[in-house]
């Protein structure tokens, strides 16, 4: 009946009503969003609005939110906090910080809908795809991956990304499965030295992330690490590939593994959800 601000996929949910709006300006820079979240974090200052009388109007028997990440999208407390209450049967908050707990998400809608087959048969073809995709690279050698989620200040991709890594056919740097992203210096990123170097930003689309290649490029020695010099950096889609906890988790290890082994896999989604660092420059 709705969607929220950031519900983009399927195209078709474009048309519904949108019923959350971030309360700050989501085209600055990646510094100048760090900054801003912060502020607003350390004053208390909410980072999304809830339009509970759309909400009400529009009477949905299932409201689904999220409990993972309190920056990334509208979480139970931004629905609490705006004025009046909702009116609706019941509330299912998802929380996925591993590729088990996004099976699990998946379930619990299904629940909600009272359609649990259908659940099981949408996991069981994402399973099937993650395990042909892992099959192919399973013998082949694992380049050493840092899968970056921000740029300015740099975090490293937890939660489920080492998992997607790792079914692609690489092995991920500076992160463990199932833990929260975290940040990590440009000095521990050099000191890993990386085959390959993957970024793609939490909430970024491709164009957005090509734009934040500058802030890369200001880094010491950028020029001079491994995967620069051997062509490998990637720019991607974080936004509806790497950074959702659904649905599109195939399509993100169909990328990572397209990048990770080129001559293994067809380039069907380069220069849609990702590009070469040198092409794009």
């Amino acid at each position: 009946m709705g969607r929220s601000h950031e519900c983009d996929n399927p195209e078709w949910v474009r048309e519904l009503p949108c019923c959350t709006s971030p309360t700050f300006d989501i085209t600055l820079s990646s510094g100048e969003i760090d900054r801003e979240v912060r502020r607003r974090l350390k004053a208390g200052e909410p980072l999304y609005d809830v339009d509970l009388a759309l909400v009400n109007e529009l009477r949905p028997g299932l409201l689904i939110t999220q409990t993972q990440c309190a920056v990334c999208a509208v979480t139970p407390d931004d629905v609490a906090r705006a004025a009046g209450s909702v009116v609706v049967d019941q509330v299912v908050a998802l929380s996925a910080g591993s590729l088990a707990g996004i099976h699990e998400g998946v379930r619990s809608v299904g629940r909600a809908l009272g359609r649990p087959e259908a659940a099981k048969l949408l996991i069981a073809d994402m399973e099937r795809e993650l395990d042909w995709i892992a099959n192919r690279v399973r013998d082949r050698f694992a380049p050493r991956v840092v899968l970056l989620e921000w740029t300015d200040p740099l975090f490293s991709t937890g939660n489920w990304g080492p998992e997607l890594v790792a079914a692609a056919g690489g092995r991920s740097l500076l992160s463990e499965a199932g833990q929260y992203s975290a940040a990590v210096s440009w000095g521990q990123v050099v000191e890993a030295d990386p085959d390959y170097l993957v970024v793609a930003p939490c909430g970024f689309g491709l164009e957005r992330t090509r734009r934040e290649a500058s802030v890369l490029e200001a880094l010491p020695g950028w020029s001079e690490t491994r995967a620069v010099r051997l062509g490998h950096v990637a720019l991607a889609d974080g936004n509806r590939y790497f950074n959702r906890s659904g649905t599109t988790i195939p399509e993100t290890v169909r990328i990572l593994a397209e990048i990770l082994h080129p001559d293994c896999f067809e380039p069907t989604w380069r220069g849609r959800a990702w590009c070469a660092y040198r092409t794009q420059a």
